[in-house]
């Protein structure tokens, strides 16, 4: 389901959800009353929608709705313990908004702009830089995975002295860094031993089991990879280089 011919304009501008997944994660923790910690499920989630185009607000009003119906639920037996639960309704509140805007001439309002100073991001890169030389990546013949993060290492450190004499076009800058990111996954998807990604499946089977029936199978598949993707680098201590992950 292609969300972002909501405004195709607007989603184009990558600036504009720089403050994607802090915005969710603050509103789903209000909703939820605590600062509880969000889970390699939950932050799966939020990049599914990013990369599937669900405008900000969209998840936002979603997140309510889903609330104010459990909050109107005569027993509460099954708390709210994953953003998952709210899947169902953010999908509704989105294809709400794509009506709204085709009937507005694809006028899509609500979006939130963070800029960020290109100090802030210097040190980003320096700082992923640094993990990435730390990271514990598995080796195995054919596969230089070692070598490849260095490299990455030193070109992060280049794009921070870039970005300290010139803020590039973020957009330009953010497509390099996925780039190399998904190079870093693929690198590291050959050399996991197959029993360590049998687990990390089993792992994202368990956790996505309570909340398949709230998706759709486009969405469980999407979510599915994102999770795997995730604990991967996790597990490696392989930081994440996209600018979405500056919060």
């Amino acid at each position: 389901m292609a969300f972002a011919e909501v405004s195709e304009s607007a989603l184009s501008r990558v600036e504009n959800y720089f403050n994607y997944f802090t915005e969710i994660e603050e509103h789903f923790q209000r909703r939820l009353g605590t600062t509880l910690l969000l889970s390699t499920l939950d932050w799966a989630l939020i990049e599914t929608w990013k990369i599937a185009g669900v405008p900000l607000e969209a998840v936002l009003r979603g997140i309510d709705a889903a609330f104010d119906r459990y909050e109107q639920r005569p027993s509460k037996s099954k708390k709210v313990n994953s953003l998952a639960y709210c899947a169902q309704a953010v999908l509704a509140a989105a294809e709400d908004m794509k009506e709204a805007a085709v009937g507005a001439g694809g006028d899509a309002a609500g979006e939130k702009t963070a800029g960020f100073e290109a100090a802030e991001i210097a040190a980003f890169l320096r700082g992923n830089a640094e993990r990435l030389e730390k990271a514990k990546l598995p080796e195995r013949e054919g596969f230089a995975t070692g070598a490849l993060a260095r490299e990455d290492a030193q070109a992060l450190r280049e794009m921070a002295e870039e970005v300290g004499s010139k803020l590039p076009r973020l957009e330009d800058l953010e497509r390099r860094l996925t780039v190399m990111e998904e190079k870093l996954f693929a690198a590291l998807l050959a050399v996991t031993p197959d029993d360590d990604l049998v687990a990390v499946r089993a792992e994202a089977d368990r956790d996505l089991a309570p909340y398949r029936r709230n998706m759709t199978a486009a969405q469980v598949e999407q979510l599915h990879k994102q999770y795997v993707h995730k604990r991967l680098l996790e597990q490696c201590g392989v930081p994440r280089l996209s600018l979405f992950y500056m919060h």
